[in-house]
């Protein structure tokens, strides 16, 4: 069965100015995004700004990357709800059009016990016959539990987790539990900065926003950590720790879309209208992350060059 292993976007979305997808610079962030090397694709994300999305444009975007990526790498759309049966619905869509499995988050908004959110991932695993990547997000969710992520590993359909959460006390205690449980599901990090830590203890990748916006360089990070050169993969999660502090300055994702920008993206506009405070602070901000961007992308056309 598969299971998640790699570099994974967490895509984000580009919308036009009425606020729709924008299909054209969709279709151009795939194929750059899979010319840069990654394993798979996670559109309809959190960074992706999934909640701003209607059930028919979840279904658009995953129409439009299975379209476009025509089977080249792995695609594992997001599901993620506030209640199990539009999950379910979402994933279904998702094993119709041929993914490869399917991200689920905990649901939002009403505060739930540990054991009704186990119920929930039980629920949609068991309702759609895909592999299901559990989701730990505490910024936007309650955290999940070891001993939930343990029970949860012994599903059929779960084959993989992503922890958001950026703490390397959490990460290896998920490890843990799901090796005491006698599973092998896969745990991929959510944030950029340890992905070369997370790796080191037993992880299997990364699932992140970064990941689309300087493949190049969380490629090169996996690939040095797979050739046993620490100290190269080591500097490589050094060099985009300032970009990552900057493009989280601002509310989130609108950061990582400015970013985005950089590669010649049309992202569109914010969907949440900014105060006055927030766009002044969004004209500073977006100078700062064009000139940081500008450094990383001169050195990475300077690293190619040389490597012809």
């Amino acid at each position: 069965m598969f299971k998640p292993e790699g570099v994974y976007v967490a895509m984000l979305t580009p919308f036009d100015d009425e606020g729709s997808i924008n299909e054209a610079e969709l279709r151009r962030i795939v194929d750059f995004q899979i010319k840069g090397g990654v394993d798979g694709l996670f559109p309809i994300s959190s960074v992706g700004e999934f909640i701003h999305m209607s059930r028919e444009e979840k279904f658009r975007m995953m129409e439009i990357i299975v379209d476009q990526n025509e089977g080249r790498i792995h695609i594992t759309p997001g599901v993620g709800s506030s209640n199990p049966a539009e999950s379910i619905c979402l994933a279904q869509k998702a094993k119709d059009l041929g993914c490869d499995g399917v991200v689920v988050a905990p649901p939002y908004f009403y505060p739930m016990s540990q054991e009704n959110i186990e119920t929930y991932f039980e629920t949609i695993a068991d309702g759609v016959d895909i592999p299901n990547i559990i989701y730990n997000i505490p910024l936007f969710t309650q955290p999940l539990s070891y001993d939930v992520v343990k029970r949860l590993s012994r599903h059929r359909n779960i084959v993989g987790m992503k922890d958001s959460s950026g703490s390397m006390v959490y990460f290896m205690h998920f490890i843990d539990k799901i090796k005491i449980a006698g599973e092998d599901i896969h745990i991929l990090t959510g944030r950029e900065e340890t992905l070369f830590p997370c790796l080191m203890v037993g992880g299997k990748g990364c699932m992140t926003a970064t990941s689309g916006i300087l493949p190049e360089t969380m490629v090169d990070i996996y690939q040095a950590w797979k050739k046993g050169q620490y100290e190269q993969a080591q500097q490589l999660q050094t060099s985009i720790l300032l970009i990552l502090r900057t493009m989280f300055a601002l509310p989130f994702p609108l950061g990582f879309k400015l970013a985005m920008e950089m590669r010649g993206f049309k992202m569109g506009p914010p969907k949440q209208p900014l105060s006055d405070a927030e766009r002044f602070k969004y004209r500073n901000m977006k100078t700062r992350i064009e000139k940081i961007m500008k450094g990383i992308l001169e050195k990475i056309e300077k690293d190619q060059k040389s490597t012809a």
